[in-house]
């Protein structure tokens, strides 16, 4: 019998998806940022956990986890349908901290690989009887790990899995984490072990049936459609009726009036949390998942509703890491836009400062106006060369402060700010242009003066200071291009002129266009392109076409055949 009737069309449309999720990213610091971090996590957790793995096999056992908060008899009531301890249970919170898979031992296989949960090392128990010695971690003194390739239990990222021949075949019980565990990875784990599942069965407490937490969670099952079934845990008996109709009000008002939801009465057995249930009071949820894994049209509508429910929402959640992902380019090119204007600001501000003749200050200006008499050529390039240097590299910082002003006390102020290292190697950087520069200009002047046959070296350094002075001293300087034409001749200035001033706009425009670049390749590194929105949003419109001409899922009526199997009103132990 097909559980599911699934064409390979849908498994490649879904792989590739998967792989379109697994590829998003947002490195950018935006307000939804984490969210969507999240949510491409409980995605991911979905497809290989659960959705995949259950299309590629869909006669694999049924999965059920025991989720709920802390502290709500999550162990307690998996070693009570087992009928023995697979689990640790007590009273120090969080008790489960590396969770336990418990299934018949014909079903080894299912779980001996990666089929479900692949991010988890399995860890394998031998068969325990009651009253025999386990160490602290729940394992055999004398076995160690079992046969799973002989790694102890360390509680991280691990999965405890256990044989029990207590469950029939094809079925598998999970007792997860705490959802809402103080321990942060324990929390995450706990989502992700939901999402691996075929059925949801939370479970809650009479004290704390109406806090967020199981709420959050009912909430969630409700929006993927998953099969669900709720446990109202120690429950006093005085108390029974009233508060089982109060939890009904408020999963009536949820829209969850005809979940299966089963009572369990407060039990001596549950307060130490060691002890086992009597058979009576887990018969009624023991026989739920029994019928839901023995019945073959049950079966087929729990696997059927689940496995819709997963492929209906992830149009909605799809949209929401594409518009996420949207986001992120978006904000990648207005930090792309900020960065290019700051430099073209101040690559205009530069050009405008060496026309204004602002470097003929300082040394340069005392070695002017002792030129040529008491101060050298090489004298004058070297207090032009530093004072370019420092002009260049005080528009680099310009630029970067503008920047920065630019994006404010905001979500990515200080994003990727320039370190004193970088701005040092950035003035090293500037330094060897300018220097270049000046070798240039002086084996320009060298070359017009041999042309004009002035073989001196001395009218060569001359030649290179006025050609210095010229292009840098602005009106001050006037008399160099008069100097420099009564020594190489008008036009043969002029041209040397040219080709000088050109070489300095190529060298400001470099410098700048360097550390702009610098820049924008740090932006390049965090992938906030447009493509991952594209391909996210081809990849679920392929899927989508898929699904609708193949329609695998047999959504409808899914929901009354699970009920008609299970139980739609309160059941206290085993009592229907």
């Amino acid at each position: 019998m097909a559980i599911l009737d699934v064409r390979p069309e849908l498994l490649d449309a879904l792989t590739a998806l998967r792989d379109r999720v697994a590829a998003a990213r947002f490195p950018l610091p935006l307000p939804d940022a984490e969210r969507a971090r999240r949510s491409r996590a409980e995605l991911l957790a979905q497809l290989d956990d659960y959705l995949v793995p259950r299309l590629r096999n869909p006669r694999a056992p049924l999965l059920a986890v025991i989720g709920g908060s802390t502290g709500a008899g999550k162990s307690t009531l998996v070693n009570s349908i087992v009928g023995r301890r697979v689990s640790e249970a007590g009273v120090l919170r969080p008790t489960t901290r590396t969770p336990v898979l418990v299934c018949h031992p014909e079903d080894r296989a299912w779980f001996a690989g990666r089929r479900v949960l692949p991010r988890l090392e399995r860890v394998w128990v031998p068969r325990q009887e009651d009253g025999e010695d386990r160490d602290e971690d729940g394992t055999d003194d004398e076995s160690g790990a079992g046969e799973a390739g002989g790694a102890r239990d360390t509680g991280e990222r691990a999965l405890r899995v256990e044989t029990d021949p207590g469950l029939p075949p094809g079925l598998a019980l999970l007792d997860a984490p705490d959802i809402d565990s103080l321990f942060a990875p324990n929390r995450d784990l706990a989502a992700e072990l939901i999402c691996a599942a075929d059925i949801w069965v939370l479970v809650t407490t009479a004290a704390r049936y109406a806090d967020a937490v199981p709420w959050h969670l009912l909430r969630t099952a409700k929006e993927y459609d998953v099969t669900l079934a709720t446990v109202l845990d120690r429950v006093p008996h005085q108390m029974a009726a009233d508060v089982a109709r109060q939890y009904g009000v408020l999963l009536q008002r949820e829209g969850l009036g005809q979940v299966p939801r089963f009572t369990i009465p407060e039990l001596p057995e549950s307060a130490g949390g060691s002890g086992l249930l009597p058979v009576s009071a887990v018969a009624g949820l023991k026989g739920w998942l029994e019928r839901c894994t023995t019945d073959p049209e049950t079966r087929r509508a729990v696997v059927g509703r689940t496995a819709a429910g997963a492929v209906g929402s992830l149009r909605a959640r799809i949209a929401a890491l594409a518009g996420a992902s949207a986001a992120q380019h978006a904000a990648a090119l207005h930090l792309a836009q900020q960065t290019e204007t700051a430099y073209e600001q101040a690559a205009a501000r530069t050009r405008a400062r060496i026309t204004s003749g602002e470097l003929l200050a300082g040394d340069a200006a005392t070695h002017w106006l002792g030129f040529p008499q008491d101060s050298g050529g090489d004298e004058l390039l070297d207090a032009f060369t530093e004072g370019l240097t420092a002009l260049l590299t005080g528009a680099v910082s310009a630029a970067d402060e503008r920047i920065a002003e630019a994006r404010g006390s905001g979500p990515l102020a200080g994003l990727q700010d320039i370190t004193p290292e970088e701005r040092c190697e950035g003035r090293g950087r500037a330094g060897v242009l300018v220097r270049r520069w000046r070798r240039c200009v002086e084996e320009l002047a060298e070359e017009e003066v041999r042309a004009a046959e002035r073989a001196s070296a001395a009218d060569a350094e001359r030649a290179a200071g006025l050609l210095a002075a010229a292009l840098l001293g602005g009106t001050a300087a006037q008399g160099a291009c008069r100097a420099l034409a009564g020594l190489l001749g008008g036009k043969r200035a002029q041209g040397l002129r040219e080709r000088a001033d050109q070489l300095l706009s190529d060298c400001v425009e470099r410098v700048l266009h360097e550390e702009r670049e610098r820049r924008l390749a740090l932006l390049d590194v965090l992938e906030a392109g447009p493509e991952p929105q594209m391909e996210l949003v081809a990849a679920f419109s392929v899927l989508s076409k898929v699904d609708e001409q193949a329609a695998p899922l047999a959504h409808a009526g899914t929901a009354r055949e699970t009920g008609r199997a299970g139980v739609s009103s309160t059941t206290t132990g085993g009592e229907g």
